[in-house]
């Protein structure tokens, strides 16, 4: 089922025996667009540490995306390495001591690029075959512009998330200075790319593919006929 990142982002973390916080942000690599981590918040449970967990151990939510059930105890969770600062969060280290404890294995040991648009493959990530995922804030990416062909569209307002395999499968680009009212998804699919300091993305698509496709509903819950429609607009394949 897919759900908002922003719904998301605040819901309850209820462990096998109790609350453990809430969501604060959520953490996806820059290859093929996976959530690979929550970052919780505990509040004054552990005095305002924040912690990792993985979408492995997420129940499917409830609330509509307002609570996570989590297969962990309280002291598993409590026990977890401690980050040195929130920075020390997104770093390659500190995963492998998240990974370590959980005895996950590394995911970024064959990571395998998502297919762009047109069902291309998509180039090598940079540094060769050595090359690992990086971790991206979901937080950090909101706001961030999106770029059509031919010129911008709008900003990344918000994610569509799948909890069956917990992948970003759109970003909801606002488009309001370009088209008022319209709100479309894009798939990370049909990206080219990032550019600039902040990470701006680029779309494989012209501004005019994007005016005229399927718009997207806010107050709809997104349904398969829906997603079809899109994909079938752009003459691109499903994830599904």
């Amino acid at each position: 089922m897919l759900y908002t990142g922003s719904r998301l982002t605040g819901a309850a973390i209820a462990a096998s025996d109790g609350e453990i916080g809430s969501v604060d942000d959520l953490l996806f690599d820059d290859t093929d667009w996976t959530i690979r981590w929550i970052v919780v918040d505990t509040g004054g449970w552990l005095a305002g540490r924040k912690v990792l967990l993985p979408p492995s151990c997420l129940g499917e939510p409830t609330d509509n995306g307002g609570r996570l059930p989590v297969l962990l105890t309280r002291r598993q969770v409590e026990d977890s390495p401690p980050a040195e600062n929130e920075e020390a969060l997104l770093s390659r280290r500190y995963e492998e001591a998240m990974l370590a404890h959980y005895a996950l294995a590394p995911y970024w040991s064959d990571p395998v690029p998502v297919a762009l648009a047109g069902d291309r493959p998509a180039s090598a990530p940079p540094g060769g075959g050595d090359a690992q995922p990086a971790l991206r804030s979901m937080r950090e990416v909101t706001g961030t512009g999106i770029h059509a062909i031919d010129g911008e569209i709008g900003h990344v307002e918000d994610f569509l998330v799948d909890s069956d395999g917990w992948a970003v499968r759109y970003m909801i680009a606002d488009t309001r200075n370009w088209l008022p009212g319209k709100k479309v998804l894009i798939s990370p699919r049909w990206l080219r790319g990032t550019q600039g300091e902040r990470g701006d993305v680029d779309v494989a698509l012209t501004r005019r593919q994007i005016e005229d496709s399927p718009e997207w509903d806010p107050d709809a819950a997104p349904d398969r006929g829906y997603e079809t429609r899109l994909h079938d607009y752009y003459d691109l394949p499903g994830y599904w």
